[in-house]
């Protein structure tokens, strides 16, 4: 039966698409799918470009000229007549928990100070008195055009009774004075271990509240959704991803609900994102209970939805980045603050050995070079107790690598994970940190050079999800309102489309599989509107997606294709 191309409607080609694993097609089967006349980036270990790619049983059969690929069609192939388009493979996503929105109140759209405060005073005024107003989290301050967060004085202007608190990304709170008081914050409150309580510069708490210290704060619990609501988000939420050309993605730090979740997507049909996810427990303390309650195994999974191992933290976010330098500034400590460690140096070793002693695979949060430096010192540790070269273990983010952490890196085959978080935050980067480290933030020219193999991504929705963008940011080192940090960090378009493609696949083991266009690889692409390789520069997140394809099946398509 011919498979239907126009219409992401046809309910039949996302079954299609989400069948479980599709084994390699027999030899000789005609293509399901020809595309022709097109400019195929292949990402081969060549870079090789082709003008025509065969698809059969969800795999890539044949790539080549439009002759050549032409002639193997049968009577049921559908011939697509690309035009001239181009073709990448399926974009990749290494670090992503959702793609934004929430219930609380929105300020991804905000561009002022007033605005996120108007934002903010419109939900109080229709909240009841003494409600909570919560905001979500996919916003920065880097957007505003004051570039600083609203602050405790700030907030009390717009919710004098109200208690109100600002989430900002996933280390960091903002309170206004009825939200200290609800939970009895003030200047007595002692700091925990991993955490700061932000202050003004005369010493009156100014609202911030990083890391650990946000366990200060019990925030009302979200309404319990059902699996049926669950599986209906996901679904909406892939589709807006496919949109942007995502056909994998890397669940980083989730918890065992969601992946029961997907996994019964997969049962049913209903999943067409190919999913890698990390497991992330509570308390790391009880790490072995965890995992037998969980009742999981590493690298459980096929190429649909496979575990990517587990996901520890060390340090903080942009605010928290555990430095052997300390911060000069927002703090006013006089050079003392180091950022913050969230994670005790003994409890991560014995933590990273218990989950090499049970197999697993460990893929850790370090942004600051302090934070580094534990990371390695506990994977040198666990691979003295047996060896984790070849399983590559994570270091996720990677922030401010230091010269000396690259050998190290490289003894024990690590993979880094790196995502674009300076396109957004870099002028906030450089208040934390100072414009040299600035500069250095997430460095891919130089783990590059150094031999690393790094991989790219959004950490969306700290850093909005859209897959062109991490490609843009890291080709030109350009930010949405700071201009360029690091101009010697930019890298080649080859190399900005690898680390979303084949990198991505070989982060997660699968770069047999898929991250290239190739016979036997898995039938994931991307059309674009137009050749990647030559739009000027500040083209490159404009171009748009007019077609995704997982598996040899379209997931979408744009009007204007």
């Amino acid at each position: 039966m011919k498979r239907p191309i126009i219409g992401l409607a046809v309910a039949s080609m996302l079954v299609m698409a989400a069948q479980g694993r599709s084994d390699p097609p027999s030899a000789g089967s005609p293509p399901d799918t020809i595309l022709y006349n097109g400019n195929v980036i292949t990402v081969d270990q060549a870079f090789s470009y082709a003008q025509a790619v065969a698809i059969t049983d969800g795999r890539f059969t044949a790539v080549g000229s439009n002759t050549s690929v032409r002639t193997l069609a049968g009577p049921q192939t559908q011939q697509i007549d690309l035009s001239g388009r181009t073709v990448v493979p399926g974009l990749m996503e290494n670090h992503f928990h959702v793609a934004g929105g929430g219930p609380g109140v929105d300020l991804s759209e905000t561009r002022t100070l007033a605005e996120a405060l108007a934002a903010i005073s419109k939900r109080v005024e229709s909240s009841p008195p003494g409600a909570v107003v919560i905001t979500n989290a996919d916003w920065h301050e880097a957007q505003l055009r004051e570039q600083r967060l609203p602050l405790r004085n700030d907030l009390d202007t717009v919710a004098p009774d109200n208690p109100v608190v600002v989430v900002r990304g996933g280390h960091q709170y903002v309170l206004n004075s009825a939200a200290l008081e609800r939970w009895g914050i003030d200047e007595s409150t002692a700091e925990r271990p991993g955490g700061q309580i932000g202050r003004y510069a005369d010493g009156s708490l100014n609202g911030e509240l990083i890391d650990k210290a946000k366990d200060l704060v019990t925030l009302p619990p979200r309404p319990q959704r059902s699996l049926e609501q669950q599986i209906k988000a996901q679904i909406a939420e892939y589709q807006e991803l496919h949109a942007a050309g995502l056909t994998s993605v890397r669940h980083a730090s989730g918890l065992i609900g969601q992946y029961r979740a997907i996994q019964e997507m997969q049962r049913r049909g209903d999943l067409t994102m190919r999913v890698t996810y990390l497991l992330r427990f509570r308390s790391p303390m009880a790490i072995s209970q965890a995992i037998e309650a969980a009742d999981v195994k590493p690298d459980e999974g096929d190429e649909w939805v496979k575990l990517g191992g587990i996901k520890l933290s060390v340090d903080g976010g942009f605010e928290g980045g555990w430095m052997r330098e300390p911060y000069v500034e927002p703090w006013g400590r006089n050079g003392t603050y180091y950022g913050v460690n969230t994670m005790l140096p003994e409890v991560f070793t014995a933590t990273v050995l218990k989950l090499n002693e049970l197999g697993w695979r460990v893929s850790t949060h370090a942004i600051g070079d302090a934070a580094i430096d534990l990371v390695l010192d506990g994977y040198e540790a666990a691979n003295a107790q047996a060896p984790i070269t070849g399983k590559r273990w994570v270091i996720e983010h990677g922030f401010i690598p230091a010269g000396d952490h690259f050998p190290r890196i490289r003894a024990l085959g690590l993979v880094v994970s790196a995502q674009h978080h300076l396109y957004l935050a870099g002028p906030s980067l450089e208040k934390y940190w100072g414009r040299e480290r600035a500069n250095r933030t997430t460095p891919i020219r130089t783990y590059l050079d150094e031999g690393i193999p790094v991989s790219g991504g959004t950490d969306a929705p700290v850093v909005p999800y859209p897959p062109l963008a991490v490609i843009y940011h890291f080709v030109t080192r350009d930010t949405i309102s700071g201009g360029v940090y690091g101009e010697d960090q930019r890298i080649s378009r080859e190399e900005a489309l690898r680390l979303v493609t084949i990198n991505n696949a070989y982060l997660t083991f699968e770069e047999d599989l898929k991250g290239s266009i190739e016979p036997g690889k898995l039938a994931d692409l991307v059309v674009l509107s137009d050749d990647i390789m030559t739009v000027p520069e500040e083209q490159i997140d404009d171009l748009t997606v007019l077609m995704t394809m997982v598996g040899g099946s379209v997931v979408h398509e744009h009007p204007d294709l």
